[in-house]
């Protein structure tokens, strides 16, 4: 579920042309989009199994000050990323500080590539195991017209990692990301939402170098419309992005599993993106066996990031299935 690296010999490239010293920018490890519409709403106390698509894809480098890089203007670098994740959610009806207790796992399989066909260099990672995402701490709390979630996940270092490896599907560090937002309600039917979670991560040391990625602030939500008793909702989903603190131990350093090289004093990356969001209820007359949603999302105002568009499709499968009244 969560993003990963691959390397980028199209970036070295860059810098070895570059006339300032080359400062590298590492990703973190949030998946940006995973969450859109109502993303701040726990569901109803349950088990349930989801299964998660996300594609990355992207022609696009952008500077610090947000303008594209490239050796030849005619030419494009693409940048594909791709991850396939089942999801396990379990809300219980206890209650922790008045808030309904759940927990989530994933377990990401990744596969990343990298086609630069200017300077006739390729790169692709195999399909293997990415970074397990674990939320033990997962709370909700619930009024008439609001929801409000607060937790703690932890990334988890099990992709395969190596500095300037060609094979990465991992990050290589520790991840721990606490997060809090809010799905609000405008009319009393509860029909109409707008939502933003926030979430920050603060990194471990990379396991082979003397390298610990920022803090990074992701804040992600949507607005939506929903019919059918809940079950369809039509809307619009936005994610955000800013680097709040530098690498530290990355000046000079070519990433091998950086998405970005920064040539001007290594800027600190951000982004945001828009489009729709869609979930749709699949069942028959009497029961409701999944939601699938899908979201498609325009990477705008990027600055030394790439700059692309995701897509992003989850099943979520209540266990057991739900009766329809």
């Amino acid at each position: 579920m969560k993003q990963y690296e691959t390397v980028s010999a199209i970036l070295v490239a860059v810098a070895l042309f570059a006339a300032a010293p080359a400062h590298a920018q590492f990703n973190g490890s949030h998946t940006l989009g995973d969450f859109g519409v109502q993303s701040a709403s726990q569901p109803a106390p349950g088990l349930y199994v989801a299964g998660f698509f996300y594609d990355y894809d992207s022609e696009t480098i952008k500077n610090r000050h947000g303008d594209r890089i490239t050796l030849d203007p005619d030419a494009r670098a693409g940048l594909g990323l791709h991850a396939y994740a089942p999801i396990l959610w379990y809300v219980s009806k206890a209650k922790l500080l008045g808030a309904n207790y759940g927990a989530m796992a994933v377990v990401p399989i990744a596969h990343g590539s990298l086609d630069a066909p200017v300077l006739g260099l390729s790169s692709a990672t195999g399909t293997s195991l990415s970074d397990i995402y674990l939320r033990p701490v997962d709370l909700g709390w619930h009024t008439p017209r609001a929801d409000v979630s607060a937790g703690l996940g932890v990334y988890l270092p099990s992709g395969k990692y190596e500095l300037s490896g060609s094979e990465n599907t991992g990050k290589g560090m520790w991840t721990g990301e606490p997060y809090a937002g809010a799905t609000l309600y405008v009319d009393q039917r509860r029909t109409v939402s707008l939502a933003t979670t926030a979430y920050w991560e603060f990194h471990g040391q990379k396991s082979d170098a003397d390298i610990t990625v920022g803090q990074i602030l992701s804040l992600q939500g949507g607005a939506g419309k929903s019919f059918l008793g809940g079950g369809l909702v039509i809307g619009a989903a936005y994610y955000a992005q800013w680097k709040l603190t530098r690498d530290d131990g990355a000046d000079g350093v070519i990433p091998g599993g950086g998405l970005i090289l920064d040539p001007e004093i290594g800027g600190k990356h951000r982004v945001i993106a828009l489009g729709p969001d869609v979930t749709l209820p699949l069942a028959s007359k009497s029961t409701l066996f999944a939601l699938l949603n899908i979201r498609y999302l325009w990477e705008m105002v990027a600055k030394t990031k790439t700059e692309g568009q995701s897509l992003v499709v989850t099943a979520t499968f209540p266990v057991p299935s739900v009766e329809v009244k």
